[in-house]
């Protein structure tokens, strides 16, 4: 047989199997779903997450045609949720909803999370971003950056700002306000971020950096006055309120977030139906209006820009929690 013809054939039976590899992938891409999928929500029912996962998951439903169920796995900050989906069959059937706590910094904090937040994952949406605002009590003395950073400067550690935990976006703000200023902030952690706030309001703590959601009721009722916001712009539901960037810490952005992953190895075709439709369902009117209400605001983010973006902020978050000495428990 000739070179050429051998090359030939060969070429072709390698075209062959390809194809049939990929025929199975193709025709399972084409009848997902056909069965209800499991949505993985790895903190407790009531946050941010869940309720965004809710909303999501409801308009998911009447877009594919078959139920999306809720499935709260919390503790120890989602890990315990996100080594379930990290090890699940990359069939479609499985999602979660991740942040920047499970897919960005947990392997900062933790020795062991038992996954990889970037192999272990493919990043299908990013359904929104969520700032935090910083508040203090309203009987504080300070009423400026400047008066916090010139207080922090006198006496090193002499202020607390309360945090719901390692890899918290409270954390991960006063985390960065350090690195900005060049001061120290001394952390206490709380079982979550309403503790925190009836503490600061008690007068047990200084600051916190709280969701635009949670701190919204404590600031309109007079008991918390907001110092400045975490995201680079000022925010429509909190008029009057500068960006802490404006306020001489240049370059200071600190927004979490709540986006869809799927186990890695799961269809392209699957999860580009995934990202399209949960596209669709963050881009309705209505759906818009309820994630605002939670303090998160609409992205929508297809998976190539979620995926650049998650590696982004691995990357930025990473530098900053090492540079702060942070030994992994």
């Amino acid at each position: 047989m000739h070179s050429h013809t051998r090359r030939t054939l060969c070429a072709a039976l390698a075209m062959a199997g390809l194809s049939l590899a990929t025929a199975p992938l193709a025709a399972f891409a084409d009848t997902w779903p056909n069965k209800p999928i499991k949505y993985v929500v790895p903190f407790s029912p009531g946050g941010v997450s869940d309720a965004t996962a809710r909303i999501v998951a409801e308009g998911l439903s009447q877009r594919l045609g078959q139920p999306v169920v809720i499935d709260n796995k919390p503790g120890v900050s989602g890990i315990i949720g996100t080594q379930l989906v990290s090890r699940a069959e990359p069939d479609g059937y499985t999602i979660m909803g991740g942040t920047i706590t499970t897919h960005a910094v947990n392997p900062f904090f933790y020795k062991k999370p038992g996954y990889d937040p970037v192999k272990d994952f493919v990043a299908v949406n990013l359904i929104g971003t969520v700032s935090n605002v910083l508040v203090v009590a309203n009987n504080s003395p300070y009423h400026s950056v400047e008066q916090i950073v010139a207080a922090l400067r006198q006496k090193p550690g002499g202020l607390t700002f309360g945090t719901a935990g390692p890899g918290s976006s409270q954390q991960l703000s006063g985390q960065l306000f350090q690195s900005i200023t060049g001061t120290q902030l001394q952390q206490i952690s709380y079982k979550g971020g309403a503790a925190a706030m009836t503490d600061l309001i008690g007068g047990q703590i200084d600051l916190v950096f709280e969701t635009v959601a949670a701190a919204k009721p404590m600031l309109d009722g007079k008991r918390v006055r907001a110092i400045g916001v975490t995201s680079r712009h000022a925010l429509p539901g909190l008029p009057g309120v500068r960006p802490l960037a404006e306020q001489g810490l240049k370059g200071f952005e600190m927004q979490s977030w709540q986006g869809v992953f799927a186990p890695a190895g799961t269809p392209k075709p699957i999860v580009d139906r995934l990202a399209k439709e949960i596209a669709a369902v963050v881009a309705t009117p209505a759906v818009q209006e309820r994630l605002r209400g939670l303090g998160v605001e609409p992205e929508g983010k297809t998976s190539a820009d979620f995926t650049a973006f998650q590696r982004a902020e691995v990357s930025k978050w990473g530098k900053i929690i090492q540079s702060a000495g942070v030994v992994p428990e």
